[in-house]
């Protein structure tokens, strides 16, 4: 246990060719969970929790750690499990989303296993919306779930969703009767946000829950009309997806002769580790953290339509 605590933070490095490392974890179960390596800042035991009064259920207590103040969230409780009682053999994963650090207060951490995109898949059908589940996968002939964070933290904290009202009323979109946003993205949460922020423009907009879902459905479209801009202003992706992250998908957007002169925004909770030169490698136009409605609306208007 002490050397997978003591690995964590020196593994944080791991990015592109559509691969990544899961940390293992476990609930009230004997389930196993993955989260991304590169969310996370370190592993310690449970540390000392302050209560506060009017913290969210699923927040067990406020921690101290390194001179910083940290919400410590009920991972069991989180996806309507029973609460983690004995904090004394607990432990808490420090990881960072969207700009904030969170703790999430977990039974015990196994280890990391090295996979790629490729092997993680989009949750069984029939799972439900209120599903927590963003992606699964298979090690050693077993179930790992992988949980929809962006959604735990957005039923804590709502993200607000609406563009401030100076940037409204100046906000103007070339050609947006005429061409689509599209977004892939694996969070529903994340899917619904950005289309919320950006319907107000007035914008069109597709989904889908993958890069490779929207590597397939890109190339359709460009078969369609002979070039992808002719169609689709630009493209915002996540990084983390199953089966393709979006590294990948921009790679062969720039590979792919009929999809190169796409726009690609690169919109990810993975702020405060951003690698610049995977970026520039795989040839994105920006990179925005999430979610900041307002530098996203800034981003699509930069790009849309200017080709």
């Amino acid at each position: 246990m002490s050397g997978i605590l003591n690995s964590v933070n020196q593994r944080t490095q791991l990015v592109g060719e559509n691969r990544l490392e899961l940390l293992l974890f476990k609930l009230n179960s004997r389930q196993r969970f993955g989260i991304n390596v590169f969310k996370v800042r370190e592993v310690l035991q449970c540390p000392p929790l302050t209560s506060m009064p009017r913290l969210n259920k699923l927040v067990r207590g406020i921690a101290h750690i390194r001179g910083q103040t940290i919400s410590v969230i009920d991972m069991s409780l989180a996806v309507g499990g029973k609460r983690i009682d004995d904090l004394s053999t607990a432990f808490v994963i420090i990881a960072e989303y969207n700009s904030s650090v969170q703790g999430f207060l977990v039974c015990s951490v196994e280890r990391i296993i090295n996979t790629n995109w490729q092997s993680i898949m989009p949750p069984p059908k029939g799972s439900g919306r209120a599903s927590y589940l963003t992606a699964v996968t298979h090690i050693d002939e077993e179930l790992i779930e992988i949980l929809d964070v962006e959604k735990i933290l957005n039923d804590i904290s709502p993200v607000n969703t609406d563009l401030s009202d100076d940037l409204a009323k100046t906000m103007q979109v070339e050609n947006k009767q005429e061409k689509i946003i599209f977004i892939a993205d694996d969070s529903s949460v994340a899917r619904n946000q950005i289309k919320k922020a950006l319907s107000s423009l007035g914008l069109k907009i597709e989904l889908a829950k993958n890069g490779l879902e929207a590597l397939q459905r890109l190339k359709e479209i460009a078969a369609e009309t002979g070039e992808i801009t002719d169609k689709v202003g630009v493209l915002i992706s996540d990084i983390e997806m199953p089966e393709m992250d979006g590294y990948t998908l921009t790679a062969e957007i720039r590979n792919t002769p009929e999809l190169k002169n796409l726009h690609v925004i690169l919109h990810t909770s993975l702020s405060g580790v951003f690698n610049q030169a995977m970026v520039e490698k795989v040839g994105a136009d920006d990179f925005i953290a999430k979610f900041h409605p307002d530098e996203l609306a800034t981003s699509v208007q930069k790009w849309f339509g200017n080709d």
